[in-house]
């Protein structure tokens, strides 16, 4: 089958960073089910592993974790799906990634495709869905119902913002601010249900002041988290909560004590890494989510179509999600 992966840790604009290759196709067994992918998305999950994740010894590593597909064949002790399912997923941080025709997945992190979407279209959201999906009612474990509250999401006109804001506006109550910081992200964010959207670039709490805004009670930093957490320690509300999903190199929380402030950290690979027991929520949230956009509640994020899946068009993709300027999701489809 063919596949796109890489050898050694080298920067985008290598040709070698991402390489057209040819591999076994893999075979279903247990609860694995077998798919021809269709359409991928890449993520900044995608770029940090090519940089940073060394490969042992000859193999190549193929990433990627955003994909729909058809189920092509199942392992014995599989019963979510059949072949010629079609699928959506983000796929096992520890296994082979979605740069590929085939790719083996556990049937209990995947769920059925949105039927209103194309594949390229579903395939903008899987990762990001999850995320956003388990940090609001997982980690925050903010109420459906709960009137009068707030959340600041920073950094929302990306992927994971992008649908967040989407989930919060119709799944919640909540007052929900944005961060974003020109004009094309701003209009971008208020079109997808955000009720202020304030500038990242200057500096928080004047921007609360500036338009009024009451202390929040959640805050999500979904990147700069350490260029901005002592501006969200002086704005959360006491005793709010704090999520992030982004790598900083260290982080002081002690700023939050005074407040009693509890911070969460998401990481949706963190089910089917350990395999844990509740690892089949990710196929109940994404068949929730799937019955959402085909009753129109939640639209699609993708922001740009890079065209075929090979190496030259993911060197692209990287290259220009590296930049920090994407709005939504960057898919491509076909092989």
């Amino acid at each position: 089958m063919k596949a796109i992966g890489y050898k050694e840790n080298l920067p985008i604009a290598n040709v070698n960073s991402l390489q057209d290759i040819e591999l076994d196709t893999p075979k279903a067994t247990g609860r694995d089910i077998l798919v021809e992918i269709k359409a991928i998305s890449v993520n900044p999950a995608d770029y940090k592993v090519r940089a940073n994740m060394p490969v042992e010894g000859n193999n190549w590593k193929v990433i990627g974790w955003d994909a729909t597909g058809i189920v092509k064949q199942v392992g014995e002790d599989v019963t979510l799906f059949n072949i010629g399912d079609k699928v959506w997923y983000a796929g096992d941080f520890t296994r082979q990634g979605s740069y590929a025709q085939y790719q083996i997945v556990d049937e209990r992190i995947v769920g059925k495709k949105p039927q209103s979407l194309s594949y390229a279209e579903a395939a903008a959201l899987p990762l990001t869905t999850l995320t956003a999906y388990e940090m609001l009612f997982d980690r925050l474990q903010v109420s459906k119902d709960d009137a009068n509250k707030s959340i600041l999401v920073i950094g929302a006109a990306g992927g994971v913002g992008s649908i967040m804001v989407q989930l919060a506006k119709k799944l919640t109550k909540l007052n929900i601010i944005g961060t974003a910081s020109r004009k094309e992200t701003t209009d971008w964010l208020k079109e997808l249900g955000a009720d202020t959207v304030i500038n990242h670039r200057n500096k928080l709490s004047e921007e609360f002041e500036k338009y009024n805004l009451p202390a929040p009670e959640y805050v999500v930093s979904l990147n700069a988290t350490e260029h901005h957490v002592d501006e969200i320690a002086k704005l959360i509300k006491p005793q709010g909560k704090f999520g992030f999903i982004d790598d900083p190199k260290s982080l002081n929380v002690m700023p939050f004590k005074g407040k009693a402030v509890s911070t969460h950290i998401e990481l949706m690979f963190t089910r089917s890494m350990f395999e844990t027991d509740d690892m089949i929520e990710q196929h109940n949230i994404l068949n929730k989510v799937s019955e959402l956009i085909d009753n129109g509640t939640i639209r699609t994020t993708l922001g740009e179509n890079f065209g075929t899946i090979n190496a030259k068009n993911l060197r692209k993709a990287h290259a220009f999600l590296e930049t920090g300027k994407a709005k939504g999701k960057i898919v491509l489809e076909g092989f």
